[in-house]
């Protein structure tokens, strides 16, 4: 499925902004099942100094500097991307208990596995406590297949939290999230990396998009789209594994990846320094649209 993205972020300032610096996670990376046909970042007021890395996780990272006062800023990603389904996703994946692959982590001198280290420990906004393991332990019972496990605790996050974008911050806690039962995709899947961390398993943030479809007989909205964000589980047979608790769904060829990371502080789409500026107000506007195939040559890698 080939789809257009376009993801607008504007920041209105009440005083001039005399020179700021930024980095933006907003360009898609090529994933096993993904494939960043174009990608561009347009910028107003334009920066003469923008250069893109990778940073740590194999993201792509801009980071630019306007360095002439500005009331207004403009930062727009419009990206051409290709999603392929997993091939055979539930023959090819690892059936060994959840439990063997605890100790694989744990014992292993693998590439590989020591690569998914970063991922089984606290980051800065998933901090472990007794509640997470006790949560996740009804999923996770002995001799349980590691995906039949996390397609468990998936799915009862869907059932048991409530999605209202009211109740929540980036900033909101864990612990507050589990007790108000209620949140958006960044605290479940904050929620689902925590579960599983706590029972020594590894697992990651992923951010991105989701195509959505308009009510019946509606037109679809353009720009009514919004970031998405899910989680996968390491298997050191299989690979990574994706599931999105908000959707109760395993990520197919809707989901498209744009980077990932121990939680959501590691991808934010945009942030950055200001010098000035007094108050700001911030408008965000994504669009996911279906776009024409096209014929394109890609070789599949480990992701």
């Amino acid at each position: 499925m080939n789809y257009r993205v376009t993801h607008s972020t504007r920041y209105t300032y009440s005083k001039p902004v005399g020179v700021c610096w930024n980095k933006a996670c907003l360009l898609p990376r090529e994933t096993l099942q993904q494939k960043c046909l174009s990608s561009t970042l347009q910028i107003t007021p334009v920066s003469s100094d923008v250069r893109e890395r990778k940073d740590f996780f194999g993201n792509r990272i801009t980071h630019f500097s306007i360095q002439s006062p500005h009331k207004e800023l403009l930062v727009t990603a419009i990206s051409e991307v290709s999603v392929f389904p997993p091939a055979n996703l539930f023959s090819t994946e690892d059936h060994s208990s959840w439990e063997s692959v605890q100790n694989r982590l744990s014992a292993s001198s693998n590439h590989e596995v020591l690569e998914a280290t970063p991922y089984l420990h606290d980051s800065p906004l998933i901090k472990g406590f007794p509640l997470l393991a006790d949560y996740a332990k009804p999923s996770f019972p002995t001799g349980r297949p590691l995906a039949d496990a996390v397609s468990d605790l998936m799915q009862r996050i869907h059932h048991d939290f409530t999605y209202d974008p009211g109740v929540t911050t980036i900033a909101t806690p864990l612990s507050e999230v589990m007790t108000s039962r209620r949140g958006v995709c960044q605290d479940f899947a904050h929620l689902g990396i925590g579960c599983i961390r706590a029972l020594g398993l590894a697992a990651r943030y992923v951010s991105g998009y989701i195509e959505t479809a308009p009510p019946a007989g509606q037109e679809r909205l353009v720009g009514a789209d919004a970031s998405h964000a899910w989680f996968s589980v390491y298997s050191p047979t299989a690979g990574w594994l994706d599931f999105d608790p908000t959707n109760n769904q395993r990520p197919m060829e809707q989901h498209i990846t744009v980077a990932w990371g121990r939680d959501f502080s590691d991808v934010s789409p945009l942030r950055g320094v200001a010098l000035g500026g007094g108050k700001h107000k911030v408008s965000v506007s994504v669009d996911v649209a279906r776009s024409p195939a096209k014929a394109i040559s890609f070789q599949s890698q480990r992701n």
